[in-house]
């Protein structure tokens, strides 16, 4: 007897195992989720026109959106246009007290739609926006995730150009802060209200590669904007971005001070090298000059001085001044020529008079001559001559000038001011440039650290 309660016992055990097993297998959850979207946004019952309830459903309190992003590239930060190019993926997360339904005992986590226009959307927009698109390949890169207690979270991937307003002042040795700013564009903060979510709101893809940038924080903050027609909430990223200098280092900066001192060359060069010296003075000028639009090519035109033509400028003048100072070497060469053939022309005469002076005593040497009295009269001018000349000789000595004593130490032509010129020359535009490479670069890196 005890045998046969303990058979059917197994038995009756076995029978409710298979009805369990044989209950799970019937549902299908593909078919729940199709029945609770039906029962949730089914004809009638849904109106996606019209915004959910405020916090607990109260009909009076706004909606509040939760916001946040994730940055997966920065393409470009363009100068002369003022803008830069962002892919993110942007989620917005709310409550909707008509999308709640029976999770089957937490079989059902969330119900996914790839179609936004199912339920009600915030009215966001990015208010500095230039121009976007979304992404469709291979699918729409959207998706709508709605949860059983009604919470709802919209995703999408999307690519932005956005203004950024840029003060060039420091450039390139400058720091740029780019801003991201979304807004709603009809509801006001009675209706809607945006948050950013806490925690971490706004991440950044590792290894984030920009070209000649680098992104050294972000903040966030709100931006909240009153018009004629109401307040407006708004929320706003703001990135901060700082210029790799080794580029323009490369590019600009080491080729002017290369040009610069090229131009220095023609101080070693001969005066009477004419071509050689304007050859070289015009080429490094016009190569200069080449270089300065090139630069001012990729840049705006601003109303301020930036520091990259204080740079170019200085450099200009020097190409310009190592030109301008060969004109003045040239000057007094022949200025000194035009002295020296005026001296030799007056030696000669001199001399032919003294030769003809010596010719006529030979001649008339047996002659008599009356004796010419001892004392001049004032107006003759043989006497003033050598009164001049004895002055001159007998004059007390000059202190000795230092400069003068230094410089008389170089080679020269026959102490020609062309000469002496060029030997200042050599020593005064490197002394110069050297200075102002100090003033420059101290003063605007501490300006750089200051802004940091």
């Amino acid at each position: 007897m005890g045998s046969g309660h303990f058979f059917w016992a197994i038995f009756y055990f076995a029978s409710l195992c298979s009805a369990s097993l044989a209950n799970n297998a019937k549902i299908n959850f593909r078919e729940k989720e199709k029945k609770v979207l039906d029962q949730i946004l089914g004809a009638g019952k849904y109106d996606a026109r019209i915004r959910p309830s405020g916090i607990n459903g109260t009909a009076n309190l706004a909606t509040i959106v939760k916001v946040n992003m994730y940055l997966r590239s920065i393409s470009k930060i363009d100068d002369y246009k003022m803008e830069y190019s962002v892919q993110l993926t942007f989620r917005e997360q709310w409550t909707d007290e008509r999308l709640k339904f029976d999770d089957i005992q937490g079989r059902l986590k969330y119900l996914t739609l790839t179609e936004a226009n199912r339920v009600w959307m915030p009215d966001l927009f990015f208010s500095n926006e230039k121009e976007g698109h979304f992404h469709n390949i291979i699918m729409p890169n959207v998706y709508i995730r709605i949860f059983p207690n009604g919470s709802v979270l919209y995703s999408i991937r999307i690519s932005l150009t956005l203004a950024c307003p840029m003060n060039l002042k420091l450039y390139p040795l400058d720091r740029q802060i780019c801003s991201l700013r979304m807004a709603s564009y009809g509801w006001t903060t009675n209706d809607l209200v945006f948050l950013w979510k806490e925690g971490d709101p706004v991440q950044v893809v590792k290894n984030l590669h920009l070209p000649r940038f680098t992104l050294e924080k972000f903040l966030t903050d709100y931006c909240n904007s009153k018009t004629n027609t109401g307040e407006y909430s708004c929320l706003k990223v703001d990135l901060l971005f700082k210029r790799e200098f080794s580029y323009y280092l490369i590019q600009i900066y080491i080729p002017c001070c290369m040009l610069v001192i090229v131009s220095w060359v023609s101080f070693w060069l001969d005066q009477g090298a004419v071509p050689a010296r304007v050859s070289l003075g015009v080429t490094t000028l016009l190569t200069m000059a080449t270089q300065t639009s090139g630069i001012n090519a990729s840049l705006p035109p601003v109303s301020y001085t930036k520091a990259i033509d204080v740079w170019t400028g200085v450099c200009l003048t020097f190409v310009f001044g190592a030109l301008l100072e060969f004109a003045l070497v040239n000057y007094a060469s022949r200025s000194d020529m035009h002295k020296e053939n005026m001296k030799k022309k007056r030696r000669d005469l001199e001399q032919a008079s003294l030769d003809a002076a010596s010719d006529l005593l030979d001649t008339d040497s047996n002659a008599t001559f009356a004796m010419k009295p001892l004392v001049r009269h004032p107006g003759d001018p043989l006497a003033l001559e050598k009164r001049l000349q004895c002055e001159v000789h007998m004059q007390a000595p000059k202190r000795p000038n230092c400069c003068k004593t230094w410089l008389s130490k170089f080679p020269t032509r026959q102490c020609s001011r062309s000469k002496r010129i060029d030997v200042i020359s050599r020593i005064t535009f490197p002394l110069v440039f050297a200075l102002f490479n100090l003033v420059y670069w101290s003063t605007y890196l501490f300006r750089e650290e200051e802004d940091e």
